[in-house]
């Protein structure tokens, strides 16, 4: 990197570049800053002479980070929340309009939670925008520690002392059917009907576990990594599949799906969520994670 001294750099320029990495183009981030795209050009143009790299490389699909940006990504990250906490010790409120949180997730949590808390923060913090991310265990401490993501809710995967996490219950599972479908009982009768089984891998999920502990091997059918596919490939089918009671209970509530509970045990999970160590002054990103915990608590029946 070039010398330069703080005093003759804007630090306006460490917005522009989270929002290239974020965006992924100079038009896009443009108009999240509300600027004209030669301004954002300009900064880029600046950045680059500063650290003395291209920083973004065009693709037929906008702007690729170069191996140096992804390892300034989650410095400058954390510069800019650290002027965000600076800012709040001012005594006064943080100015939200515009301000961007992204939660990761898996999207059964999505679907239980999602609605929810956009009308929680449409409320109580008008102007915040949130993202809602995919991520799931073997990604989401990479995903915080990166500063891809600002709070993660999880089935564990969150180790870091860096992490400040917090143990919010353990949850369960439901089966789901279409309405006009006659529902399992006996382990041997769930075992013998058509699955749909939810995995990132598609080959082997929770239910196999369960099933396989008491003697049986279901019979799958079709197999997605989505759950929010789910409800579209069982209405007006034969297919039954078991998903976390949340998620379960979120579909049974738009469509014309019921639920069971599995007549197999099936093992518990823990639930998390973490944030950044370094996040605890950001008093907006400490409301968000409060309005998550409240709503977990009132709709994910963690015992």
């Amino acid at each position: 990197m070039n010398s330069f001294d703080i005093e003759s750099v804007d630090l306006n320029l460490l917005r522009v570049f989270v929002a290239l990495i974020e965006e992924g183009g100079a038009s896009r981030a443009a108009i999240r800053l509300g600027v004209t795209q030669p301004a954002v050009s300009a900064a880029l143009g600046r950045l680059r002479e500063i650290y003395a790299d291209p920083l973004f490389e065009r693709t037929g699909r906008g702007l690729r980070p170069t191996r140096r940006a992804n390892e300034l990504a989650p410095l400058i990250g954390e510069a800019l929340n650290c002027c965000r906490q600076a800012l709040a010790l001012s005594g006064g409120d943080q100015d939200i309009k515009g301000r961007t949180i992204t939660l990761g997730l898996s999207d059964d949590s999505e679907i239980a939670l999602g609605q929810s808390l956009v009308a929680q923060i449409d409320e109580h913090l008008h102007g915040l925008r949130v993202i809602f991310r995919q991520t799931h265990s073997g990604l989401v401490q990479d995903m915080l520690m990166r500063h891809q993501i600002d709070i993660a809710l999880s089935a564990g995967g969150m180790s870091s002392p860096l992490i400040a996490r917090q143990r919010l219950g353990r949850g369960n599972y439901l089966g789901i059917a279409d309405a006009d479908n006659s529902l399992p009982t006996t382990a041997e009768d769930y075992a013998q009907r058509p699955h749909l089984l939810v995995s990132s891998a598609g080959f082997v999920g929770i239910v196999d576990e369960g099933l396989n502990a008491v003697g049986y091997k279901r019979r799958i059918h079709a197999s997605t990594s989505h759950f929010a596919a789910v409800p579209f490939l069982l209405m007006g089918s034969k297919l039954i599949t078991t998903v976390p009671t949340h998620a379960a209970r979120a579909m049974e509530r738009v469509s014309t799906l019921q639920t069971f509970p599995c007549p197999v045990p099936m093992p518990s999970y823990d639930l998390e969520i973490g944030t950044r160590v370094g996040s605890k002054h950001d008093s907006t990103l400490q409301r968000v994670k409060a309005m998550i915990i409240e709503l977990v608590d009132k709709t994910f029946c963690l015992t």
